[in-house]
Parts: structure tokens; sequence; C-alpha cells
């Protein structure tokens, strides 16, 4: 199984609204949570009780098209409000996002890091010293984890934000965006992923779930060709209604019908018609 390591804060974490875009089930589709690979459903992190859905589960489902009969792992590790300094090597975060990796290549291959990160540095002239963390913080995860060359996919801040709710503070997004771009063009293995055209939640910072799902599918082509992708792709929308639509099997139907049933969405007799 090829795991990808999920790092950043909020916006890959996930914060759209689950009710607005059908669920994505995949039995090839894992997560890893308490020790143990289980069936990805979302939220597939848990950083915060509002979390939603984030951009892994467009980009796995995208992956298992491409690899007929092969699983892939997502590790969360993203967390909400983070910024740049609080990923320092000595901090909490960093050692957990090393801790589950390592954890998760006992019985999988680390293919690939997934990174988004930027709203809370943002302002006060943050930028400036912005550069210099990511390289040291993308170096030491890459040398603890012995994968120097592991491909690293790292999206851009939104254009939305600065502007109102709890984005509007966010002013210097663009200088986030313009030092994740040069990282990226100046490091092998790295690629920049742009956030043209995402929309956001009535908040203003978050990405909303339509959104995280074509994102999600940006970072996976970002990821598969190896180039940076700047432009929005050309058939989105065509991309994402194959992600909602595909047929599920049995053993997908049988873990969506009991998870119904535990929710209390469906009656025992509802759940054992469903299984029959």
């Amino acid at each position: 199984m090829k795991s990808f390591l999920l790092i950043g804060q909020s916006n890959m974490a996930g914060r759209g609204f689950k009710h607005e875009v059908p669920p994505i089930y995949n039995e090839r589709i894992m997560m890893l949570r308490n020790g143990r690979w289980q069936m990805m459903t979302e939220p597939i992190h848990f950083d915060r009780p509002v979390a939603g859905v984030g951009l892994a589960a467009s980009f796995a489902e995208t992956w298992c098209k491409d690899h007929e009969g092969e699983k892939i792992g997502l590790i969360p590790c993203a967390e909400g409000g983070s910024s740049i300094d609080e990923w320092s090597r000595d901090g909490a975060l960093f050692r957990h996002a090393i801790s589950e990796a390592t954890f998760a290549k006992e019985n999988s291959e680390l293919a690939g890091i997934l990174w988004h990160q930027g709203e809370s540095d943002s302002q006060d002239g943050k930028y400036k010293e912005y550069d210099e963390k990511i390289r040291r913080l993308f170096h030491e995860i890459r040398t603890e984890l012995s994968v120097p060359n592991i491909p690293l996919v790292i999206g851009g801040l939104g254009d939305f934000l600065g502007k109102v709710a709890f984005g509007a503070g966010c002013v210097e997004y663009q200088l986030i965006n313009e030092e994740l771009q040069k990282y990226a063009h100046r490091h092998e293995n790295c690629y920049y992923v742009t956030a043209k055209g995402l929309i956001p939640n009535p908040d203003g910072i978050h990405i909303n779930a339509m959104s995280q799902r074509i994102f999600g599918l940006r970072y996976y082509e970002a990821f598969r060709r190896k180039q940076h992708i700047h432009d929005p792709l050309p058939n989105e929308h065509e991309l994402v209604h194959d992600c909602h639509n595909r047929m599920n099997t049995s053993a997908e139907n049988t873990y969506i019908a009991l998870e119904k049933f535990t929710l209390g969405k469906i009656t025992y007799e509802e759940l054992l018609q469903s299984l029959s």
C-alpha cells in the first residue's frame, strides 16, 4: 500500500461542509486512526469538532483510478490554525507527524507528502522569514523519515483571502504564495498547486467542500505529472462528477449501511433489508 502524509493547517485538515457534496466511499482508500488502517470516511482529520471535507479524499479517489487493485493510505496530521513556527522540529506537530508516518511505514510505502499552510502567516510581515522556515521544515521531515527524494506537493492560498470575515486579516497571502512558488521551483520533487478560482465558506478563510474536491484533483495531477499546476484543470467538474458517481462495491454498501444505522439514520429493520 502507498501512503501519503497530510500536514499543514485547517485547509489541509478540511473545513468543507459535508452536506454540500456527495460522500466518497472506497474500500481501497484507508486512513490511519488510533494506530490502525480503516476505510476512509470524512472527516479524515479530527483536529477540531468542526472538521469536514478536505482535499485528500478526491486526491485518493483519483489515485485509485490510476492504480487498479492497489490501496492508498492517508496519514492525517494537519492542525487547524497552526503557524509555520508551530511546525518546528522540536514542536509537538512535527513530532506527531514523524511518529505517525514512521508507524505507517511499517506496513506501507510512504509515497508523498501533501502540505497546505500559510493563512496564519499572511500578516505582519511574516512572509519575510517563510522561505527559510519551510526550507528547514521540509528538509527535516525528509531527513527524519529517510525519504530524501519523496514528492512534496504544496498548495497555494486562495484569492478570496484578505477580504471578509475570518479571512480579512490574511492581507499578505499573495506574498506567501510567492514564497511557496519560489520554494517549489527551486527544489527537486516539489510541486506547487494553484488555488485559483476556489471558493470559500461564508467565513472567508476555509475552502468550501466542492472546491476542496477540485483542489484534491489538482494536487493529484501535480503528483502524477510531476509538474506544477499553475492554472485550473480544464475538466475539473467532470472529474469531480466521476469521484462522486463511482459504483460502490458490496463491502462499501455494507459499511455505508452500518454507518447509517449506528448514527440513527435508519432502523435495524432497514439495515437488515439493505444487507439482504
